[in-house]
């Protein structure tokens, strides 16, 4: 774009029209404070009328960053809506000898009223998606603790620990968690200040606050937070006075009662190049992992978004193979199930398990770990304390028979072998003795709550 070439002063009739009606719906919004804050200091730069993209023009590079952030959408599309001529806009920091013009805006009278200075009490919400609820996220062994733990650091009444600390892979729910904590608590506080962001985020507004010197507008943002919510910690390791900042951060945020849920990727104490002061703040509340997700939970996701997906049903056998198929993350699960649903919406056609497998065959592939029986034997000996030998020897002392029987029941289950092939492998074992093993376990998992647990940690082990 070069200044103002090809604008006209039509274009600027129309423009400062547009800005005046969108200045004042935002301020209806979003509320006199944060956009007297914010947006009232933004001003109309260059127009490019073959392109159809309008500057908008603050005073830093952190202001523009924080709006991007928080209003970006939300501006884009106001400026589509206002049949201006405007299809795109640019946030930026005005150049120090550009004098672009402010556009006065039309007040109602009690938009005129003096704005008070932000306070806990008026702050607003930030940019979580209220569409992550607690009630949309299924629960299992692998993610109980976390879920609840989540709950409690949302509720009404103050939790009794803080910072909250959640970790585990990629797509097994984190981000969920933290948008849910952010949903529920404004719920009930609605005027009190939530803080959402990601690590990477934090100390990119952090650096560029330290460029436009205004790192006490960002300090004072984020100390007034009641919740403040930092999702992929891990992202900041290395990085010096980024985490200098964040611990000062957690350790005000602490000391004045707010609640903290902080995610990462492994347990604090695997997180390299973080400060031994945070790692020991973030250890000092309730720490909480999420394991990948067992087999009757991927079933009980896929079950819960085929009670919303409609038409076409997808059958029990799809359900099935997909629980089975993909196992990497819930993410990817839920993606994979999507795909056959919008496919099947828009062309008509039937979902079927043969449908499914053409459809998800780069997915199964990649998700494809063939276990192997030897993998079982050796997980199995190691849960139970034994040497990996008693698998295939003879003995059948209960401290042995037990972790073999386990470990022929996981056999049958997880891999390709047949009867005989398995009974083979357990010392020349005759087919009907794997049998005999599958049909004892399969019992005692409905009668035995410590052998049904001892087969689920098992089965996330190896399928992990």
């Amino acid at each position: 774009m070069d200044g103002r070439e090809g604008q006209t002063g039509e274009d600027d009739v129309r423009l400062d029209s547009a800005w005046a009606a969108i200045r004042a719906g935002l301020r209806r919004d979003i509320g006199a404070r944060l956009f007297d804050q914010w947006l009232k200091p933004a001003r109309l730069g260059a127009y490019c009328p073959d392109s159809q993209t309008l500057d908008l023009l603050f005073a830093s590079d952190f202001s523009a960053n924080f709006v991007s952030g928080q209003f970006g959408d939300r501006l884009r599309m106001a400026w589509r809506c206002a049949n201006a001529g405007v299809r795109e806009i640019r946030l930026l920091r005005a150049p120090d000898s550009a004098g672009p013009r402010l556009l006065q805006i039309v007040r109602d009278s009690d938009e005129a009223e003096a704005v008070a200075p932000l306070s806990e009490e008026s702050a607003p919400a930030s940019n979580f998606h209220p569409r992550h609820r607690f009630d949309e996220f299924v629960t299992g062994d692998s993610n109980h603790l976390a879920f609840s733990a989540a709950q409690a650091m949302a509720g009404v009444e103050q939790p009794r620990f803080t910072p909250l600390f959640l970790h585990g892979g990629t797509g097994q729910g984190k981000t969920h968690l933290l948008h849910a904590a952010a949903t529920a608590f404004s719920a009930h506080s609605p005027s009190a200040q939530v803080l959402y962001m990601s690590a990477e985020r934090f100390m990119m507004e952090f650096v560029n606050a330290m460029r436009a010197n205004e790192t006490m507008a960002f300090k004072a943002r984020l100390r007034a937070a009641r919740l403040l919510l930092i999702d992929d910690i891990q992202f900041i390791a290395g990085k010096g006075s980024t985490q200098e900042e964040f611990l000062h951060t957690i350790n005000d945020l602490i000391d004045a009662g707010a609640r903290i849920i902080v995610t990462a990727d492994r347990a604090p104490q695997m997180l390299d190049g973080i400060d031994a002061r945070i790692l020991s703040r973030l250890a000092g509340g309730l720490v909480a992992d999420i394991q990948p997700a067992d087999l009757d939970l991927r079933l009980a996701i896929l079950e819960g978004k085929r009670a919303v997906a409609g038409d076409p049903p997808v059958p029990d056998a799809v359900i099935d193979f997909l629980a089975r198929s993909i196992r990497s993350n819930v993410r990817e699960l839920e993606g994979a199930f999507n795909k056959l649903v919008a496919y099947g919406q828009l062309t008509g056609r039937a979902i079927d398990l043969e449908f499914a497998q053409g459809m998800l065959a780069d997915a199964v592939r990649a998700n494809a770990r063939r276990i192997t029986v030897d993998e079982i034997q050796k997980a199995c000996a190691a849960h139970y304390r034994i040497d990996p030998a008693e698998m295939r020897s003879k003995r059948r002392a209960r401290a042995v028979a037990r972790p073999r029987q386990v470990a022929m029941y996981l056999a049958k289950k997880m891999t390709p072998r047949s009867l005989p092939e398995i009974g083979r492998i357990f010392g020349g074992r005759d087919h009907s003795t794997v049998i005999h093993a599958v049909r004892t376990i399969e019992d005692l998992r409905q009668s035995n709550p410590d052998i049904d647990a001892d087969i689920r940690a098992l089965q996330r082990q190896l399928e992990g």
